[in-house]
């Protein structure tokens, strides 16, 4: 498909995540607005799904974009966040109408970045200008071994923040004076979902799922005790209501009622004993993670890297160091990249760098 190009272009950037909408305008290459929306778990909790909060966020987006000067019509595409669709490889995709399909059916799971293609498509369809989305949740690069589960009719999923984790890989190999596909690294991306996972030479071959296993995050359960598991599905919930509470209202949650890391350390500064437990489980599991995936990289380890929002708190980092540290040098690159990461795989597009994939 050929696009009508202008120079410069503006894209419109949209990120949903588990406790926040992010959006940002790209002229090119330079970033010229940026902003978080948070969501509290009250505002959420009204909705029954995740396709149910779409009005929300929208209308959340285009007021955000009003009072900062934009209309829709001054951008040349919009780009969001993919999520759980079907496998796929790494790319970008313009968004169609199967997308728009498997995000209101969800037939590969709930998660709040199923909406940034399907926000992306709705806003842009409202002035005739493309939607993409970069580098799902759902990206596969897996080996077929780390596929394996104990159960014959069980097969593990790769989810996780892909996005961000090819982009910071690549940041991390270039501080080493390396390219991405020289490195072996451990990516650990630590915000409102957490994911660690092994990068061997340019590919993500293992993972720990954010909604199936591995550390708690501030939301979500992580892996959970199979027998308690069972006793609990079968006690009286609906299937909606379990996967609700583990989706949305486990985790850090549970045992402190915020789905805010800030608010955690700042409860633990004041002397807080059950925030002070809660946070020295959330490290203890991040730091098996990191084992775990140091195993599957044989030990062959060049450095373990920090990401996300929660990587910005230094003790944090230093405290899940204080376990791991022995394995690699350690980097630090707190934030994530995957708002960039989101307008250059749009422009790549616009540019006729590359062909957008089809879904």
């Amino acid at each position: 498909m050929t696009y009508i190009r202008r120079v410069p272009m503006k894209i419109l950037v949209i990120n949903p995540g588990a406790t926040s909408t992010k959006i940002a305008v790209f002229q090119d290459e330079e970033q010229l607005y940026k902003l978080t929306i948070d969501h509290s778990a009250e505002e959420l909790d009204r909705f029954e799904r995740v396709i149910d909060q779409a009005d929300y966020r929208r209308e959340a987006i285009l007021s955000a974009i009003t009072n900062a000067g934009y209309r829709l019509s001054d951008f040349d595409a919009v780009c969001g966040r993919g999520g759980l669709y079907r496998a796929i490889p790494s790319g970008t995709y313009a968004v169609n109408d199967r997308v728009m399909r498997d995000v209101e059916a969800a037939p590969y799971g709930e998660h709040p970045s199923n909406l940034g293609a399907y926000l992306a498509k709705q806003l842009g369809d409202t002035v005739g200008i493309p939607a993409f989305f970069v580098d799902p949740v759902c990206v596969d690069e897996m080996t077929e071994v780390a596929h394996c589960t104990g159960f014959a009719e069980f097969r593990r999923r790769c989810l996780f923040h892909a996005l961000n984790h090819k982009s910071i890989g690549r940041k991390a190999a270039q501080q080493l004076g390396r390219t991405y596909e020289e490195v072996n690294l451990i990516v650990c991306h630590l915000g409102g979902g957490v994911s660690v996972g092994a990068h061997q030479h340019g590919r993500v071959v293992d993972v720990c799922n954010v909604k199936d296993e591995g550390a708690r995050g501030m939301a979500r359960g992580g892996g959970l005790p199979v027998n308690q598991l069972i006793d609990y599905c079968f006690s009286g919930k609906t299937r909606a209501e379990v996967k609700k509470t583990l989706g949305r209202r486990a985790g850090m949650f549970s045992y402190l009622g915020t789905t805010d890391f800030r608010v955690v350390c700042a409860r633990m500064a004041e002397g807080d004993q059950q925030a002070a437990a809660a946070y020295k489980a959330l490290v203890y599991q991040l730091a098996k993670d990191i084992g775990t995936m140091a195993a599957v990289l044989h030990f062959n380890v060049d450095a373990i890297v920090y990401t996300g929002g929660m990587a910005y708190e230094q003790s944090f980092c230093d405290d899940i160091t204080a376990y791991v540290g022995k394995l690699a040098p350690v980097l630090r690159l707190p934030g994530e990249e995957e708002m960039r990461s989101l307008a250059e795989g749009a422009l790549r597009v616009l540019r006729g760098q590359q062909e957008a994939g089809q879904y």
